[in-house]
Formats: C-alpha cells, sequence, structure tokens
C-alpha cells in the first residue's frame, strides 16, 4: 500500500457527529470549537481574583503559620478594593484576629492575586489544586482531579490560542486519520494530563527540594515556581500531536513562520529540545515546557502504542458503549459470534512496526491481529 493510501493520508478527516443539515466535524474541528469557545466566552464574563502565590511577614513565629494554615487562629483577610477587569494584579493582607473580633492585630501574610478569566478560574491546572493546598486567610482546597481536562481548553491570550489552535488545525488531521476520531480524542486528552503530570511531578520536588534547603538549593530541571500558579493551555496536547504526526509523515515539508522550509520531524524534534533546554535551565516560560515535554512524550508513546487508547472513555462507565472494540470482545465472550477482520488502518501501522523493528518487536495482541488478517485477506 502506497503512503497516499493509507487512511492518514487521505483528503478528509475521519467524520464523527452530524451538526445542522448533514455537516460531519471532525475530533480535531471540535477540540478547536471547543477551545475557541471557552475564550470567547470569557471574553464576555466578569474576571475573578486568583491566589497565585502567598508570603508570611518576617518575624511571623512557625507557630503561628502553623495555626493560620489549620484554620485554629482566627484571621480577617483584607477587602479587595481593585477591578480586576481592570487592574492585572494585586495584593491582599492576612491579618491575626483576637478571639472577640474586636480588634485586627499586625499583617501576617501576604496573597499575591491575579485577575483570571471567569471559567479559567475554575478549570485551571496547578500543583496546589491537584494536590494540597492551604492558602492564609482563604482556606483548604486539593484533588480538583477535573483540571487535568479542564485547562488544556483554557488560554491566557489571543497569540496564545491562535499559535495552538494552528498547531492542532495543521497537524491534528494527520494523526486523525490514522487513529480515527475516538483514539484521536483520547490521544490528544492523554497528551495533555502528561504535560499536566510531568508540570506537577517536576514543581512539587521542586517545592520539596526548596522547603528542605530553605530555599538554598536549587536542583536543574526542577520547577521552584510557587504551586499556586495556574498553568492553561492547549499546547501539552498539541506538542503530543505534532510528535505523533512527525512519526507518520517524518519528511513531510513545512515552514516554520511561514517563512522558513523543513522536514516535519526537524520542527517537531527541534521543538522537543528547545522545551527540554527551557527546563533544564530555567528560561523562560519553563513551567509550561515541562508540560509540552510531558505531551511529547505522551504522543512518542500512544502514536506507538495505540492500542492503549482504547479503554480510554470507559473511564465514564464499566464500558464505553459505543466502543466497536468491546462489543466485539462481549459478542466473542458470549459466543455469540466469530471475530470480525481487523482495521486496515491497525494492519498498516504493525506492518510498519515490522519494518522498523522486526517481528519480534510485535506483542501477543499484534500477533493475533496479523493471524486474523491473514484469515480474512485483509491487507
Amino acid at each position: 500500500m502506497g503512503a497516499h493510501d493509507r487512511e492518514y493520508w487521505r483528503a478528509q478527516p475521519s467524520p464523527s457527529t452530524s451538526i445542522g443539515g448533514g455537516i460531519r466535524w471532525s475530533a480535531t474541528t471540535w477540540l478547536i470549537a471547543a477551545c475557541i469557545a471557552i475564550f470567547v466566552l470569557d471574553g464576555f464574563l466578569p474576571r475573578q481574583w486568583v491566589v497565585v502565590g502567598s508570603s508570611w511577614q518576617p518575624g511571623v513565629p512557625d507557630s503561628i503559620q502553623q495555626q493560620v494554615l489549620q484554620g485554629t487562629a482566627r484571621t480577617m483577610v483584607q477587602r479587595i478594593e481593585a477591578d480586576p477587569s481592570k487592574l492585572g494584579s494585586t495584593t491582599q493582607g492576612v491579618f491575626l484576629v483576637k478571639d472577640d473580633g474586636s480588634q485586627a492585630m499586625p499583617l501576617v501574610a501576604v496573597n499575591q492575586l491575579q485577575s483570571t478569566p471567569y471559567l479559567q478560574r475554575w478549570l485551571y491546572f496547578s500543583t496546589s489544586t491537584a494536590l494540597y493546598s492551604s492558602i492564609p486567610g482563604i482556606g483548604v482546597s486539593g484533588l480538583q482531579v477535573w483540571r487535568f481536562l479542564g485547562f488544556q481548553f483554557c488560554h491566557a491570550s489571543l497569540q496564545h490560542i491562535l499559535f495552538n489552535m494552528l498547531g492542532l488545525f495543521f497537524f491534528g488531521p494527520i494523526v486523525e486519520r490514522y487513529l480515527g476520531v475516538k483514539r484521536f480524542a483520547a490521544f490528544y486528552l492523554l497528551c495533555g494530563i502528561a504535560g499536566a503530570l510531568l508540570y506537577l511531578l517536576l514543581n512539587f520536588s521542586g517545592f520539596l527540594v526548596s522547603a528542605a534547603t530553605n530555599g538554598r538549593v536549587f536542583i536543574p530541571g526542577l520547577l521552584f515556581n510557587d504551586p499556586d500558579m495556574p498553568l492553561v493551555g492547549a499546547s501539552a496536547g498539541v506538542f503530543g500531536v505534532l510528535i505523533a504526526a512527525a512519526r507518520l509523515v517524518p519528511d513531510a515539508k513545512v515552514l516554520l513562520f511561514f517563512v522558513i522550509p523543513m522536514k516535519l520531524k526537524t520542527l517537531a524534534y527541534g521543538l522537543v529540545l528547545v522545551a527540554a533546554a527551557s527546563v533544564l535551565f530555567r528560561w523562560n516560560n519553563a513551567g509550561g515546557e515541562a508540560a509540552h515535554l510531558g505531551g511529547a512524550i505522551a504522543g512518542w508513546y500512544f502514536i506507538h502504542n495505540p492500542e492503549r487508547l482504547r479503554s480510554f472513555f470507559d473511564l465514564l462507565g464499566r464500558a464505553d458503549p459505543t466502543s466497536s472494540f468491546h462489543a466485539a470482545r462481549r459478542v466473542q465472550r458470549a459466543g455469540l459470534g466469530e471475530r470480525t477482520a481487523p482495521s486496515t488502518a491497525e494492519v498498516d501501522r504493525i506492518l510498519d512496526k515490522v519494518r522498523s523493528s522486526g517481528l519480534a518487536s510485535l506483542n501477543e495482541s499484534e500477533r493475533r491481529t496479523l493471524r486474523d488478517a491473514t484469515r480474512y485477506g485483509n491487507g
């Protein structure tokens, strides 16, 4: 089978759901539409203040700090008069209050606040929201697992969303044609989750090192930014898509900045190297680049192991009711029918793997697929 006959090279991406008068949208289109919709809607909703860092006043005893964080000491927070739609950031004082509430005592902490779009406030990702956070005067939060998905649909600026959506628009269809609609959606979301996980690992490790050494030791590769700092953007998923596209069509010609011609694999691996250097040497946006690396690693793994994507949506229930894979397994287990022929795309992927890595690289599931393809005359 020639390259132009393969599923991921065909003119139209795999369709998903019918919209309106018979228009069919791909998963790539749905993802782009969701990101744009949230960005536009947030432009009309009132902005909110979000705590992105806290600092104790010099001389506050550790015992008082613990009481404030545990909520056993009464506190009063400064009322914020500033309008978040007109000011990008501000501070908020935290005061101790006497038991009778009659008199505020000296300032003990200062919270740094950042103006944040309304929906983004509930969707952004941070180490604190993922694990545990006790903010002076605010309270306790953590284990907000929905943010592993939510942050992927939020963007900080028009330029931010423009570059991410262009990347998804150009490279998403290549990967979607190869994986199919559902597996591509799972692929993209898992790459974003992997980006958040790597950011979380590096930032939490940096926090532990900083706390243990009182901020005197900095280990290259760890992130030492405040655990409350928000992380947003689709770029972790887009990096995964870029790496997968570079695996499928490595010699495709692309234009860097729409001007400089190069091979797709050169662009993809060059951007990964820049991301790695940014994290290692603590360049600008090291946290975002850590998420890019996580997405790229996941993209490389899943494009080589697409069978791992089948059960992603089973998280919504015991088994995805729209999954043809699970339907076939149920029929097979019940003895109600014969196994069907494997898809051409899956056979092509396995044959590509044999050519690049040899027959010994196949797992049992892939060997069974080849036997089925021979039986049904597939390929």
